[in-house]
């Protein structure tokens, strides 16, 4: 895969503010064409918001944007050709079939019919919906429908693809399924724009990726060179009471780099997890449950941005 050296997307101290309240304050950003990028955040963290500007479905408040070279503001329509857009909501058409909601989608973008049914074709084989080429979309998985939310969007040839949590409620298979063919077209030269709550996600599928909070970023680079950067060690997870859990901190202080006491668990942050397990294990102190495991991007995400619920 080659990679341009110019972004396909740029942003230089974007705004976003819906009246006083500021969504997005002020981010700058480049995407490289034909990678997977992606923004993480809590809820209100403005990562929708952004993503909203990229596809001009919300104006910029200030600040310069631009998508394979057009400015959001100013070249809407030119913008909108350039990308396919796979939203988090179920928005197929359920009075048609598979067939059918590929050829009217492609009439939003002028597409002539032989070159639509030519498209059409491509994107049931690519996505492996051929026998479900003319099925209600009722008779279909979740798995199906995603796929085919996906496939809708290639129907422009678009070389940006934004996907808006494009696995939520899928089962694993499924969501295997969907990041095969994700991967695919990444390969392929397609840059993939992505949010998603799920870290595992973040780590198979981006290249790089930013993390937001409070409608700024705080944080940007590989999944493996943030984990390395923020979280250095491996983590001891240990179930205990709380009386168990602040003598495994008193006790054994020398092993740990850093800790967090949960409601529910202590993590241990240490470069010296198998020892540091075996001691305890030696020490016979009463666990319910001892592991040791990598550090994750989740744990990066929750060291960031915090545990507390945001609604």
């Amino acid at each position: 895969m080659n990679l341009s050296p110019e972004p396909i997307i740029s942003a230089r101290q974007i705004r976003k503010h819906f009246g006083s309240f500021v969504a997005v304050n002020g981010v700058d950003f480049d995407i490289p064409a034909g990678i997977c990028y992606g923004f993480l955040g809590p809820n209100g963290a403005g990562k929708t918001s952004t993503m909203k500007m990229i596809y001009c479905a919300a104006p910029v408040t200030s600040g310069s944007l631009t998508v394979a070279g057009y400015n959001v503001m100013l070249d809407m329509k030119a913008v909108k050709s350039q990308i396919g857009v796979v939203s988090q909501e179920d928005s197929l058409d359920y009075d048609l079939d598979v067939w059918q909601n590929l050829l009217v989608f492609a009439r939003y973008f002028d597409i002539p019919r032989k070159t639509a049914e030519r498209r059409a074709e491509e994107v049931i084989q690519f996505l492996q919906l051929e026998e479900k080429r003319h099925v209600g979309i009722r008779e279909m998985s979740g798995g199906m429908k995603r796929r085919l939310q996906i496939g809708r969007a290639l129907m422009n040839n678009p070389r940006v693809l934004i996907l808006d949590e494009p696995t939520t409620g899928l089962d694993p298979q499924a969501r295997h399924h969907v990041w095969a063919k994700l991967h695919d077209l990444k390969n392929q030269g397609v840059t993939l724009i992505l949010t998603t709550h799920y870290m595992d996600e973040a780590e198979q599928l981006c290249d790089t990726l930013v993390i937001m909070d409070r409608g700024n970023i705080i944080s940007e680079g590989n999944p493996w060179a943030l984990i390395q950067q923020h979280i250095p060690y491996q983590v001891v997870e240990i179930r205990a009471t709380e009386e168990v859990k602040t003598e495994i901190l008193t006790r054994f202080a020398r092993a740990i780099g850093d800790a967090e006491n949960l409601s529910d668990r202590l993590l241990i942050y240490t470069s010296e997890a198998e020892a540091l397990l075996l001691e305890i294990q030696e020490a016979d102190v009463p666990t319910k449950t001892v592991m040791t495991r990598r550090a994750t991007l989740e744990d990066v995400f929750l060291k960031l941005t915090g545990r507390g619920l945001i609604d």
